[in-house]
């Protein structure tokens, strides 16, 4: 989740304080794991990396999927998509990569518009890292006819954004889109998921909207952790820098993040997460 930190307990510019909001009522409380609705575990990440200035996009999640200090390689956070730097980085690190050379299965499970394949490999090697980090791993992408085939999600998971551009895909309820991403957890030994709503809700300082996706986002969430077998599954929520926790500012803020883990192994990892260079070999220790 794209821009979500934790902030204070303040309704007045922090959405996850207002009511009717539960399990993503987490605030700064304490710098250790703590227990949280459903069995789950909050462990606050560190974001800025050790590097002065806001953390940003670019270094934040290519860091957290590779497991490499990026602000520290650069020397700066760095904003929007990767650069040829980090594009390296990933190329060579990046966890779908990591996985896939391992001999698992694994897959990033966003769909993509048809614009997007009608783009050479140098344009697609230019865009988000999340981008980036499938090509690394030569993963086929997903498309409009595998969300009609309940075989991916869109970016804002109710498929909304594609039905008021004129696509012809189904309205997924939150539980509609969890079933199809818990099925396919299933299926395969890792699967990715972004969602970058929370990072527009945070810089349009908007209460209202924020408000909104985080009804959104419990609601999926909620169905997704009665979908999977958390015997069986690991589930992790998690972000590349603070920003929708306080709108009272329009930038990202240098707040720690929310780690969130469910499931097999959580009790275990949760000490092995400090910063987002922490999350990759996390998930991979997992993975055995």
């Amino acid at each position: 989740m794209d821009g979500f930190g934790l902030g204070e307990k303040d309704p007045a510019k922090n959405p996850c304080a207002q009511k009717g909001i539960e399990l993503l009522a987490l605030f700064q409380n304490s710098t250790s794991p703590v227990s949280i609705h459903k069995g789950g575990f909050l462990v606050p990440t560190e974001a800025t990396l050790g590097i002065a200035g806001l953390p940003q996009s670019a270094t934040g999640q290519a860091t957290l999927f590779t497991g490499i200090n990026c602000s520290k390689l650069l020397g700066r956070h760095l904003q929007g998509f990767p650069n040829e730097k980090l594009r390296e980085v990933l190329r060579q690190k990046s966890i779908l990569r990591q996985i896939i050379n391992r001999g698992l299965q694994a897959i990033f499970i966003n769909a993509y518009r048809p614009i997007f394949f009608k783009l050479n490999e140098k344009t697609q090697w230019r865009l988000s890292t999340t981008t980036v980090a499938t090509l690394s791993a030569n993963l086929p992408f997903f498309q409009i006819a595998d969300i009609r085939s309940h075989h991916s999600i869109y970016h804002d998971f109710t498929n909304e954004a594609l039905i008021s551009k004129g696509f012809d895909v189904p309205r997924f309820s939150p539980s509609d889109a969890a079933r199809i991403l818990a099925k396919t957890s299933e299926k395969v030994d890792f699967v990715l998921y972004e969602y970058f709503l929370t990072d527009r809700a945070g810089h349009s300082q908007k209460m209202a909207d924020a408000f909104w996706v985080l009804q959104l986002l419990e609601q999926f969430l909620s169905a997704l952790l009665k979908e999977v077998n958390l015997k069986t599954t690991l589930v992790i929520v998690t972000s590349d820098h603070g920003n929708m926790e306080d709108l009272s500012v329009k930038t990202h803020t240098r707040n720690p993040i929310m780690t969130l883990l469910w499931g097999k192994q959580s009790s275990m990892l949760i000490n092995k997460i400090r910063t987002l260079e922490d999350i990759t070999p996390a998930v991979l220790s997992a993975m055995g």
